[in-house]
Parts: structure tokens; sequence; C-alpha cells
């Protein structure tokens, strides 16, 4: 490869002007497509259209109403809802809310559907009508009728009577981003507006179309504020390693172009931007950089030697060729394994990731030498004694001390192994904000001063046609709602069990007695048929039974405890329904929670069942290279090892894995092997090239990339911490874990790399 890679160089001297004309050609060809970029804020983006547990939400939303809202939590400051002004804001708001873009439904304690009897004829009216008639004993008379009634307390009004909340359900003809724009947009002004006409009351908005916007705000966000700081940390780390103008922006232009490369094809490929794909041009810039300080920092030295520049392009080229092209393939390899992934979204990121340290290769190999060639700036050289001395330093400890470096590497990767087995699988999509984004200062408002933030349904089936009004099937229901709302974790439960006793009550002159479901067919068919007849357009009971009333939904409320515990509570529901009720009714619980729960599960296993696959491919791909089965099993261990230990740490601090980190593994893998080429093409380089025994070919491999590789690990750690800094929780934790790993990878290349080769390279020089 070294004679190929001379031809090679040669001819893009050559015609170095020919390739920097084309290479800007490409880049800005491929940066148009910038302006095709669409974002996808979707939080169902996440699941692919054939997911099961996703198909079978689909089916409960399809046939009742999808549960896609906004929820506006009001706060009066003298915690009283139950006021005139307070009422007030909170009637108009409703009504103000039925302008929200497709909006079907407007539920609030004003308007909620009050019941009573007049003789023979049900009434059915808003509970807050003309707020400005109402005597304070008729406000009073009406807050005890909101707080015993089932289906407003925890869910419309809190226990203590002191915050409210109005929820608007949302229809999606066609869910784009301008939809939910309009809609966000609207809520907000009237949030806004309301606040400066009601100073004492405070108001806040979540809910499911709002965590769509925050997702593309924040995704935005990232890519505006985290990609200059990335360009920042990145120009100050390589500047104050070459301390040299020339090749810290030799080095800056190479990553832009990558990057705006690898953006700009997506857009022409329709790739959309999605939560997890915002960080892309972050982590190609941070990845980008690795292949020009190779190829300058060894330029640099041989310029140092005193040879010309011309010389030093050409055998820093010929030098790094074969290791920078098997770091690029491997890297890709790593990324593209992510399409293994269960969730979409990790699909666009690899693939784009893909893209740029593709579009950096041929940049670094092709552009960067004919540019660095025709500069007409004089560079002058810099020394890096000092670097080269704790170089060399380093290599001496290991040669003296390789023994002990691999037992005590062993060990300590044997008990963090043990420990990387206890992170507890578990994901909570409703806290992937940090807690300063204000749908998640809304969303723990609710949680804190109403219910819980997190649904559950079940599609229990009544075996017939008309069979909801059957007093068997509603007796059932009945006792497994109480079941529901005895449990610890459910917060809420919308029942038609609920307005069944209801109306069996008011029926029987409001005694306490006949607060029970009725017992006869007939009755609770003839009281569903009068209540629905009553109920105002968009009030109606379609959100909890079929067409056909032959099976109704439940809502279940809980507290944000994450999928682990809901997954573990619908296990339980499940368990007794099946042991208490007619097979008919047995039922599965569905909801958005539940279908990230699956996906983490699947997801976990496809990408470590990938991160194996790669694992392979990369390992045959280095016995191919480097004509060593030996060399190539070697190169294994330094690169399954730091995952391993940073799994474990996570282990020890954190103790759960969520969809983010589900990718990790297979993301760093193709990074982390890159130093590890790098160490071993220079160490075979001296002993096959020049003949050096294995302690010489360790010290020439410490001096000859040891810098480079601290350097591109520094920028690779400060590139993923700079994720640390989003709003976003799933890319902060990525990056907190990849730069973990990282930082582990360079530990185990400098120490027990070499270790393993001094110990069990057994080939005669």
């Amino acid at each position: 490869m070294s004679d190929y890679a001379r031809t090679l160089i040669t001819q893009t001297l050559a015609h170095r002007w020919a390739v920097i004309a084309l290479s800007v050609i490409v880049f800005l060809l491929s940066s148009v497509g910038l302006t095709r970029l669409t974002i996808d804020s979707d939080l169902r983006v996440f699941f692919s259209k054939d997911n099961p547990q996703l198909l079978q939400l689909e089916a409960v939303e399809n046939t009742y109403l999808k549960n896609e809202n906004i929820l506006m939590v009001i706060v009066p400051r003298d915690n009283q809802v139950f006021n005139r002004e307070v009422l007030t804001a909170i009637k108009d708001m409703t009504t103000a809310l039925w302008q929200t873009p497709a909006s079907i439904r407007v539920d609030s304690v004003t308007n909620h559907q009050h019941t009573w009897a007049d003789g023979d004829e049900l009434v059915v009216e808003d509970l807050f009508d003309d707020i400005d008639t109402l005597t304070q004993a008729d406000i009073e008379q009406r807050k005890r009728v909101a707080l015993n009634e089932p289906v407003l307390l925890d869910r419309i009004i809190s226990r203590d009577g002191d915050v409210s909340n109005i929820i608007v359900t949302i229809n999606f003809v066609e869910k784009s981003p301008q939809i939910i724009n309009a809609i966000a947009a609207h809520t907000r002004q009237l949030r806004d507006e309301y606040s400066s006409r009601y100073p004492d009351i405070e108001f806040y908005l979540t809910g499911s179309v709002m965590f769509d916007t925050a997702f593309s705000e924040v995704g935005q966000k990232d890519m505006t504020t985290l990609v200059p700081l990335m360009l920042l940390v990145l120009v100050v780390t390589v500047g104050l390693v070459f301390r040299t103008v020339i090749a810290t922006l030799m080095t800056l232009i190479i990553i832009i172009m990558a990057t705006g490369t690898a953006m700009g094809l997506a857009g022409w490929l329709g790739i959309a931007i999605n939560p997890a794909s915002a960080s892309a041009p972050t982590i190609i810039l941070t990845l980008a950089v690795a292949d020009s300080v190779h190829i300058l920092f060894i330029m640099y030295r041989l310029m140092n030697q005193g040879k010309s520049r011309r010389q030093a392009i050409i055998e820093s080229i010929e030098f790094n060729f074969q290791a920078v092209f098997l770091t690029s393939l491997t890297t890709v390899v790593g990324f593209l394994t992510m399409n293994f992934s269960d969730a979409p979204p990790f699909h666009n990121l690899g693939n784009i990731v893909a893209l740029g340290i593709t579009a950096a290769f041929f940049y670094s190999i092709f552009f960067l030498p004919a540019l660095m060639s025709v500069l007409p700036l004089t560079m002058r050289v810099k020394r890096y004694p000092r670097q080269f001395d704790i170089m060399e330093s380093i290599a001496m400890f290991v040669i003296h001390n390789k023994t002990p470096i691999l037992v005590l590497t062993l060990t300590l990767v044997t008990l963090l192994g043990f420990s990387a087995a206890h992170n507890r699988l578990n994901d909570n999509w409703i806290n992937y904000f940090t807690e300063n984004v204000p749908v998640r200062v809304a969303t723990d408002v609710l949680e804190q001063r109403i219910s819980g933030a997190d649904y559950l349904e079940y599609d229990i089936s009544a075996g017939k046609p008309g069979g909801i009004n059957d007093p068997d099937f509603l007796a059932h229901l009945e006792r497994f709602v109480e079941w529901l709302r005895a449990h610890a974790q459910v917060e809420q439960v919308v029942s038609i069990t609920d307005v069944m006793k209801k109306l069996n009550r008011v029926m029987h002159n409001e005694d306490d007695d006949w607060y029970r479901v009725p017992e006869q067919h007939n009755l609770a068919a003839q009281y569903l048929l009068l209540y629905e007849m009553s109920l105002p357009y968009g009030l109606d009971l379609n959100h909890i039974i079929n067409v056909d009333k032959s099976a109704t939904r439940l809502i279940i409320t809980t507290k944000n405890r994450g999928t682990r515990a809901l997954s573990d509570f619908d296990l339980e529901a499940q368990a007794w329904l099946e042991s208490h009720t007619p097979q008919y009714m047995n039922s599965q619980g569905t909801g958005i929670s539940i279908v990230f729960a699956y996906l983490s599960k699947r997801n976990i296993v496809n990408m470590l069942m990938a991160a194996f696959g790669a694992l392979l491919v990369i390992s045959l791909i280095l016995i191919v290279a480097l004509r060593r089965v030996d060399i190539g099993l070697i190169s294994l261990l330094p690169n399954v090892i730091p995952a391993t230990m940073a799994f474990g740490l996570w282990g020890l601090l954190v103790g759960e894995i969520g969809l983010g980190l589900s990718v990790v593994v297979s993301m760093t893998l193709g990074i982390v092997v890159d130093d590890s080429v790098h160490f071993i093409s220079k160490y075979l380089r001296a002993r096959e090239r020049f003949n050096m025994n294995k302690v010489s070919a360790i010290q020439h491999a410490f001096t000859m990339v040891g810098p480079a590789m601290w350097t591109t690990t520094l920028a690779l750690v400060a590139g993923f911490l700079v994720l640390m800094l989003s709003d976003y929780k799933m890319s902060a934790d990525m990056g907190l874990l990849s730069a973990i790993t990282i930082s582990i990878a360079l530990i185990m290349d400098f120490l027990l790399l070499p270790a393993v080769l001094l110990i069990a390279d057994r080939r005669e020089t």
C-alpha cells in the first residue's frame, strides 16, 4: 500500500490545482443541499412503521381518539382555583383554546358536563356556565361537585383545588412541522396574553404536542450553538498542539468541508434531521479532525528534520495512508451498524456521520496535501521536544512493567465487567429534556401539583356489540378500575363505569346508595343513550367507547417513573385481567411509554449483536490489511475493553441505560479502533521496514504517533463533552459515555496495547 500511496500523492501534487478546484466544487454542490434539510420533530419518529407496539397503539387510537394533546396548567398564586377571577380565566381560556388548529376537544373544570335529573328529564350542562351570576354559595357547591368527580380529580383539578388543567385533544389529519408549529404558536400566544391579563395566575404549557415542539427547538438550538462552540474548542485544541496558524486553519477548513458535505448530502438524499441526528454535525466536526492532525503532524516533523515541504507532504501521506484509510473505514463501519437499531433516528445519525467521515478522508488525502503545497506562506516549523520526552517516558514505563500492566488491566476489566452487567434497562422520554426547558418545567409542575404525566391505555372488549351495557361486563370492569385506583403507581383512571355510576345515582334522586353500575342491561343502555344525546359537540364519549359499543378504553395516568416501572405495572395489570375477568376482556397496555419500553429492550439486543458483527468485520479488515492474523487478533483487546469499562463505570455512577446509550457501543467501536490502528501500523512499519526489535519498535511507535494520538483523543473527548451542554438529555448522556469510552481507549492504547505486543508478538526481527 506504501507504493500505491506514493503514486497517489505524487499524482495529486502534479494536478494540485485541479484537485483543489474539484474539491471546492464538490463541497459547494453538496452544501447546496443544506437548504433542503428538514426537521422531523414528531416523538413517534423513534418508532419504525412496523413496530408491533406502535401498531397496537395506532389501532387503539384509530378506534377511539388519538391521545395527542396540549395541557395548559393553571396555577393561581393564592392557590385557590375556585374564585370568580380564576374561574373566569379558565372559562375564557377554554373558549379560546377551541380555536387551536387541529383541536377536536377541550376539557376543563368550567365546561365539565355536570349532570342531574329534573323529573324524568336528564339535564347536562357546563359545571361553571355563567360565572358572573353565581353566588359564592353556588361556587362552593360546584366546587364540592368538582372535587368529588372522578373524571376531574387528579386530571383536571388537584385534590386541594389549588391547581387546574385544561386538556386540548389534537387530531392530526397529517402531522407536519408546520401544523405543530401553528399549534404551539397559538397556545403560546394565549398563554402570554392571559399571563399579562391575569398577573396573579401562572400558566404552563405541556403535553405531547409541546414535546414535539421542544424536540424541534432543542435540535435547532444545538445545531446553532453547539456547532460553533465545537469549532472554537477544536481551534483552541489544535492551535495549542501545533502552535501554528497554518496547521490550525487547514484542520478547521477540512472539518468544516467534511461537515458541510455530509449535511448537504443528507439534504439532497431527503434525510430529515430528528432529535437523535441533530447531534450529527457536532460528531462529524469532532471525528473529522483526526485524519488531518495525523497527516499534518508527521509532515511538520519531517520538515523539522530538514525535508522540503513537498517531500514532507509525500512522505506524510505515504506514512499515514494505510492507517488513515483503515481508521476511516472502521469508523464508517461502526456508524453504519446503527442501521440495525430499531429506532430510525439512529439510522439517520449513523448514515450522516458515515458520509462525514468518508468526506473527511477524501479531503484529508487529496485536498489537504494539494492546498498545503500551493500556500504561499512561509511556515515556521515548531519543535516539540517535551511531547517526545513524555512519549519516550511512557514507552519505557510500559517496557519495564508490561506484565503488571497486563494483570492489573485485566483485573480491572473483569471487575468493571461485572458492574456493567448490573446496568438496568430503563428509559424516560418525559425526562429527555433538561430541567430548564419550558416543557420540562411545565411537566414537573403538572406532576407535583395535579397528576402524573405518563399514560397507559387498555382497550377492553365487551365481547359483542352493545356489550358495554352488560351488567356482568360493567361489574368486571369496575373491579378492575378499583384495583387500578388502589395501585400505588396509578394517579387517575378515566372509565365508562364512572359515567354509568353517576347516571345511575342521578336517575335515583342523587341517592349515594345508587352510586354503582346499573344491574340491568336495558337500563344501562337507556341511561347512556340519554346522556350521549345531551352532550354538546366535541364533549361526547367517543374517546372511551367505540362506535358499536363493543369495547371501551381505559386511560390511566401514572407518575413519571420510567419505562421499566410502567412495563412492570402493565404486566401486573395483564395478570389481574387474566385471573379475574373473562378471556375476551384480557388486554395488553399501550401508550407512548410502553412503546419506548419495548423499543429500548429490542434496541439494546440488536445493537449489541450489531456491535459484535462490526467487531468481526473490523477484525477481518485489520487482519487482511496488516497481513498478520496474530496482530489483528491482538487489536481486539484494546478495542473491546474501553466500552466494557465505560459501561462498568456507568453502572457504578448511574446504573440505568436508555435508548440513547444503547447505540454507544456500536458508535464508539469504530472510533476507538483509530488510535490502535495508528499505533499498530507504526509498530509494524518499524518491525518490517526498519528491521527493529520489539522494544525499539514500541519506542518508535510512541514517538511517531503518540503526540497525534493524544491530540486527536483530546479533540474527540472535548467534542463529545460539548454534547453534554445540549438540553436534550439523550445527546448529553451519549456524549458523556462516549467521552469516557474514548478516554479509556487512549489509556488502553498507551498501556495495554504495547504491553500485549511486547508479550504476544513472537515474530523474530
